[in-house]
């Protein structure tokens, strides 16, 4: 856990005064475990939204022990985790405390086949409490079975864009500030929707305007950086306009920051995918809602993705996810360049062209 600076503590103190938006059921049922005190015996963390999983660990972490006692609370982290050691430890009584806590974080136990802890968590002794915390897991295995059937598992989506909203606009109000309406839509443009880049970024924002009442697009300009996958999706409008010097200028300017070839490879590769779910879900008459949900973008994009999809055929956006697959491989197997592999991508796909249907 990090310290905070200056503008961090007051934020920090507010926030945790206001509470934590609370999205789903499972979060819910984290907070009336720990305002009642009726713990599970072990509680799966995961999911896309670190923010959040950082947020409940925490939680999890300071009603289950007190804080300094290395005693009876022990952590692990990491693949090369001893199954074995881990389940000694939880048989050990706790030390002049009422619980012992293990807390284990990208163990990757929930994309394998079963060990040993697999058979234990459900068995452990009554003052024994896990926590694990995990980025994906399969629900087929049968680590994830047991520890489902023994406590709770709770998932953290990224958030949609009405919480999101009243989330960003409830902690700029809590720092006596509002926000123009273009300043929001351009710092949302700018952050995504990933909670923990929006939380640093308007920590930023914050501090940058501290004394003033006012945020306005200058001051989100001035400060907020810009995600590289906005980027990805300026150099794919770029491309389906034919402005071919416009998309590889884009490209440079990625590789001035240091992005490397090949994430920029794949990032332009999610783009198209998401491109052929917009242009699919579109031609059949779904809503935009619904082909933002499925396409794990903010709903407000979709009208700009539909717009760019309109500048490929099906059978374009499926050959270009073939030709960034190939174009990876190629430099894997050391047959190509992984600068001049993007480049002959983005030539071949902003090559002007006669109008697609």
């Amino acid at each position: 856990m990090t310290s905070a600076g200056p503008c961090q503590v007051k934020f920090e103190k507010r926030f945790v005064k206001r509470g934590l938006l609370v999205y789903n059921e499972p979060m819910k049922t984290i907070d009336e475990d720990i305002k009642t005190g009726q713990y599970k015996k072990v509680y799966l963390l995961y999911g896309e939204e670190k923010y959040l999983i950082r947020q409940y660990r925490d939680k999890l972490v300071k009603a289950l022990s007190t804080e300094g006692d290395t005693m009876n609370f022990s952590s692990f982290s990491g693949d090369d985790l001893n199954q074995g050691a881990v389940i000694d430890l939880a048989e050990t009584l706790p030390f002049f405390a009422e619980r012992r806590l293990i807390l284990i974080e990208d163990s990757g136990l929930f994309k394998q086949a079963a060990g040993p802890l697999a058979e234990y968590v459900g068995t452990a002794p009554e003052t024994t409490y896990f926590i694990f915390v995990e980025q994906e897991v399969d629900k087929k295995t049968k680590m994830y079975k047991e520890v489902k059937k023994a406590g709770s598992v709770v998932e953290f989506p990224r958030q949609k864009d009405a919480l999101l909203s009243r989330w960003i606009e409830g902690r700029i109000r809590k720092n006596g500030k509002n926000i123009t309406r273009p300043a929001y839509e351009l710092f949302v443009k700018k952050t995504g929707n990933d909670m923990e880049n929006i939380d640093k970024e308007l920590e930023k924002l914050l501090c940058y305007t501290m004394d003033r009442e006012y945020i306005d697009v200058a001051d989100v300009e001035a400060i907020t950086t810009e995600q590289t996958e906005n980027k990805i999706f300026d150099m794919i409008d770029a491309v389906a306009q034919h402005q071919q010097r416009r998309a590889l200028d884009l490209y440079y300017d990625l590789l001035a920051l240091k992005e490397p070839p090949m994430r920029i490879m794949y990032l332009i590769s999610s783009q198209f995918q998401r491109l052929m779910v917009v242009k699919s879900m579109t031609n059949q008459g779904f809503g935009n809602k619904d082909i933002a949900s499925k396409a794990g973008c903010p709903e407000w994009t979709v009208r700009k993705y539909q717009s760019q999809c309109r500048a490929f055929s099906m059978e374009q956006l499926k050959q270009a996810i073939r030709d960034g697959v190939e174009y990876e491989t190629a430099v894997k197997t050391g047959h190509m360049n992984d600068q001049m592999a993007v480049e002959l991508f983005i030539v071949r796909y902003s090559k002007p062209e006669e109008k697609k249907t």
